[in-house]
């Protein structure tokens, strides 16, 4: 157990500051380097996936039973309790393995809001396979479960339907991954499908990875070198009545990329798949095996 220290953004948003854990992490996307990636937690493989070639690709994916949730299980007088679920996930998810938690700053927030097609037609229902399309500039922006979905009439589903009539369900813990502009459910399937089997959008806790100091502050200080330079340009030029206008645009434009630097997304980490191609291929032939007709 390793305490990090939280940057505070709000009631209901934080930044925890995680060391000692170096990685790879429990919960690790490794590569081929060819199109080939594979989701691993601990040394049980979760998801193997595989994308075309060009700008706009497709990612195939089939994921394998066995994904743990990292949290321990929900007791329905903890949701019905005054809980701040960003703070008690943030802690759990120290104490837990099974994670993608590594050196570096991690945001979590509460996402209550979504745009309709998160959890509606980009919300991967089928099990086992799948096919996700990255666009090109925008992304997926879906939701991707890592354990076949539970029906809504499954005993666990309706004690937790009860809840979210209630107003009390515990929000469902997401993990954003920036390769696929989009988030896996890390806990929460079965309150993710009790929420929408009453009509709701699911509450979220949305857990990110955002730049470690030295990387933001190094593109603070070439934002503000390139930002002066405009300035001083603009200065240079005749006097005209737009100035005043444009200058103040130019000012709010550069105090709100600074602002935003400490909390953008890095790229997803990806890590060398042990065996290369030829062990992702054995693994894709067994999972074959089993699902012929994914």
């Amino acid at each position: 157990m390793n305490r990090g220290h939280r940057e505070l953004l709000g009631p209901e948003r934080l930044v925890l500051n995680v060391s000692a854990r170096p990685g790879p992490p429990a919960l690790a996307f490794e590569t081929t380097g060819d199109g080939r990636l594979l989701l691993r937690q601990g040394e049980r493989p979760v998801l193997l996936g595989r994308t075309g070639e060009g700008c706009c690709r497709e990612l195939h994916l089939h994921r394998l039973d066995g994904y743990r949730s990292p949290l321990p299980p929900l007791r329905s007088a903890d949701m019905a309790s005054n809980v701040n679920w960003p703070h008690r996930y943030a802690r759990w998810l120290e104490d837990a393995d099974g994670t993608p938690l590594l050196d570096g700053r991690w945001e979590l927030a509460l996402q209550t809001e979504f745009p309709p097609y998160v959890w509606t037609e980009e919300f991967v229902k089928v099990w086992p396979g799948g096919r996700l399309e990255l666009y090109c500039g925008g992304g997926w922006n879906g939701v991707l479960p890592l354990r076949r979905l539970s029906p809504p009439d499954a005993g666990r589903v309706k004690a937790y339907r009860k809840h979210a009539r209630e107003g009390t369900l515990a929000p469902v813990l997401l993990w954003s991954v920036a390769f696929l502009d989009g988030c896996v459910i890390l806990d929460g399937h079965d309150r993710a499908v009790a929420a929408l089997a009453e009509g709701r959008t699911p509450e979220c806790v949305l857990l990110n990875r955002v730049p470690d100091d030295d990387r933001w502050r190094q593109a603070a200080e070439k934002a503000a070198h390139d930002h002066e330079q405009r300035m001083r340009q603009m200065a240079a030029r005749p006097d005209d009545p737009g100035r005043a206008r444009r200058r103040a645009a130019m000012e709010r434009g550069h105090a709100e990329l600074i602002a935003s630097l400490p909390y953008g997304m890095p790229p997803t980490d990806f890590w060398p798949l042990p065996g290369g191609a030829r062990a992702w291929d054995e693994l894709a032939d067994r999972a074959m095996l089993q699902f012929p007709r994914d």
